[in-house]
């Protein structure tokens, strides 16, 4: 067969395919914008919209459909995020081009974005106040706290826990209950009830606690150590 006849071509162009299957041949250049410049463009885009002190902003896009033939922008990219009040763990960033034809694609991006939070360092129970022996600070993904997220102890001062928390749980606001109406060297009232008689003595409160907690209080007068029931601010029932 002569060189350049049409079997000739089709052996050729199918040679070709099949080398490019096997990785051994480079594939034609793009033709048109670059899809890791759209794939930046909005990668930039979420870093600089999260963009805020204490944030780690680690973004990734998925590759673009190599099929997409989108012209050459003679202008910036222009990136769009979308707006939340919190910040999501997936979402899809609109990059267009204006000149010189108008085109639009969105792109699909995964954020993870790293505050420094509180962590319980022991299991806590319920109506038990924090201290800094409590918890510790460490780094999270906060897209992934869908029930929030404290960040230090000057936001919870004065508060108990509502319910019961194992060690290394993010502390979140729906986990804290009211103002500890009694704190530890706390002076409170103690009230002891015998049927219709009623007996209060100053004492100095040895833990602290919300209405309801229970915690131990030493009587001023004798030094004796009893069991109480928080019952109001600065007030608290003996236990039989």
């Amino acid at each position: 067969m002569k060189q350049g006849a049409p079997g000739s071509r089709l052996q050729h162009t199918t040679m070709w395919c099949v080398l490019s299957w096997a990785g051994i041949c480079a594939t034609p250049a793009w033709a048109g914008q670059p899809p890791d410049a759209i794939r930046a463009a909005a990668e930039q885009a979420v870093r600089e919209h999260y963009a805020m002190p204490g944030n780690r902003v680690v973004v990734h896009t998925e590759a673009l459909d190599m099929r997409l033939k989108l012209d050459d922008c003679a202008q910036p990219l222009i990136a769009t995020v979308p707006d939340r009040a919190t910040p999501p763990s997936h979402m899809s960033v609109q990059v267009q081009c204006t000149q010189p034809r108008h085109w639009s694609v969105r792109v699909p991006v995964k954020l993870e974005l790293f505050r420094t939070v509180l962590v319980t360092s022991h299991a806590l129970q319920r109506g038990d106040g924090l201290s800094l022996a409590d918890v510790r600070p460490e780094e999270r993904d906060i897209t992934r706290l869908g029930y929030g997220y404290v960040e230090n102890l000057q936001q919870v001062a004065g508060r108990t826990l509502s319910r019961a928390l194992p060690k290394d749980t993010v502390l979140s606001p729906g986990a804290l209950g009211g103002r500890r109406m009694v704190r530890a060297g706390d002076h409170v009232q103690v009230v002891a009830r015998l049927g219709s008689i009623e007996v209060r003595a100053d004492g100095v409160a040895l833990g602290s606690g919300d209405n309801g907690a229970r915690l131990r209080v030493r009587n001023e007068n004798s030094g004796k150590i009893v069991d109480a029931m928080v019952s109001a601010p600065g007030v608290v029932t003996a236990l039989p």
